[in-house]
């Protein structure tokens, strides 16, 4: 058994990636999640692509019930602080100030259940300038520093998979865990902050080690000359990535692979710290010769030489590749309406196993009415929810 979270209660208030990814996490660990959406159209993940079960939403969200209600109804309320008051706990990713709004402020948690861990998760933080912004992952990309080390500021592009969302999200499940520890030695409920910009900076903290030890600008090659970083252009079109880091070995082990040893005494490159201040040149003259062969070739010689390399894989090489085969990081759930689905396994082994057999997406309310019913709603009053538009 490795469902570590066997037993303990979530409820998810959350939309798109931060609270849903946190939500997600503690759901393959074993915890049962709630996820409360609004009878009109639910989390809008899930409107992406795909109808009401898109590919986005069913990313962030296997593993866990749904149900509709409308918070902002008396009787939606009710239903919610019926569902905390059995929680463990609160996940929800509100702009500051909507959960007051709601009626369920602070106050009227701890009411509820003292024992509560409630997690919130905002764009900037409960208060300050921009407590009251709209906040997605591009603007903490932009507002963290994480774009400037990626844009080219003559021809910016955004591009890439998002990066403060999914930050924001394992940090608030960090966040959760080590509260729901202590909550366990002490039976206090704690309320967990989290800010998608400050998670997003702390994602990156060597560039601003860089400039506040060093006075160092950083900009999209620092990290790479540093720590000799390169993607290359095969023969047969192909890319490879080589990653060198400090060790001299790999630099030398480069060189044999390449066959152009007289690089090591190259004045340009004879030293870790001269090859990081001629990075451009250096990468010039080893994609020239990386460009002669195709890839297959290259990967046996670095492979030989004990070079850390990887082929650039595309998304549909990723699923083929045999050692992510062999780890079996995906598989397959089935949904009784929507069919077949690849999921990805949780990365983190306990004792060797995981999860097998995660519960998959759900679709928008499919588990309300099962979750009413535990709740102690018999037939009468959940048709009277249903009449009143709250589910």
């Amino acid at each position: 058994m490795t469902d570590v979270l066997k037993g303990v209660r979530v409820v998810e208030l959350g939309t798109m990636i931060t609270a849903p990814l946190a939500g997600m996490m503690l759901a393959d660990m074993g915890a049962e999640v709630v996820k409360v959406e609004h009878p009109q159209g639910g989390d809008p993940f899930r409107s992406f692509r795909g109808g009401l079960y898109s590919p986005h939403f069913i990313g962030y969200n296997r593993g866990k019930r749904s149900i509709k209600l409308d918070l902002r109804s008396a009787l939606g309320r009710e239903v919610a602080l019926k569902l905390l008051a059995r929680a463990d706990i609160l996940i929800e990713n509100y702009r500051a100030g909507v959960m007051d709004r709601l009626g369920l402020g602070t106050d009227v948690l701890k009411a509820a259940n003292p024992k509560l861990v409630h997690c919130s998760i905002t764009g900037f933080g409960a208060s300050g300038p921009y407590s009251e912004r709209p906040a997605y992952d591009t603007v903490g990309l932009a507002l963290s520093g994480i774009a400037s080390l990626f844009l080219d500021p003559q021809k910016p592009q955004v591009a890439g998979p998002t990066i403060p969302d999914n930050a924001t999200g394992l940090f608030a499940c960090s966040g959760i865990l080590g509260a729901l520890y202590e909550r366990e030695r002490t039976g206090k409920g704690r309320r967990v902050e989290v800010n998608m910009l400050e998670a997003a900076i702390a994602f990156i903290p060597d560039p601003f080690g860089n400039y506040t030890r060093l006075g160092m600008d950083n900009g999209p090659l620092t990290r790479v000359s540093t720590s000799h970083s390169f993607a290359f252009r095969c023969s047969d079109g192909k890319l490879v990535a080589l990653h060198l880091s400090s060790q001299p070995k790999f630099w030398e082990g480069l060189l044999t692979a390449l066959e152009r040893g007289d690089l090591a005494t190259d004045a340009r490159f004879a030293t870790r710290d001269a090859r990081i201040d001629n990075f451009a040149e250096l990468t010039r003259l080893l994609g020239e010769v990386v460009a002669k062969k195709p890839r297959a070739h290259w990967m046996a010689e670095f492979e030989k030489n004990d070079v850390p390399f990887a082929p650039v894989h595309n998304i549909p090489d990723v699923l083929d590749d045999p050692q992510v085969k062999h780890l079996q990081t995906f598989y397959k759930q089935k949904h009784p309406t929507e069919g077949d689905i690849t999921a990805i396994h949780r990365p983190a082994l306990i004792d060797g196993e995981r999860q097998l057999a995660a519960r998959p997406a759900p679709t928008l309310g499919e588990h309300t009415g099962e979750v009413l019913a535990e709740l102690g709603y018999d037939e009468g009053a959940i048709a009277k929810l249903k009449a009143a538009s709250v589910i």
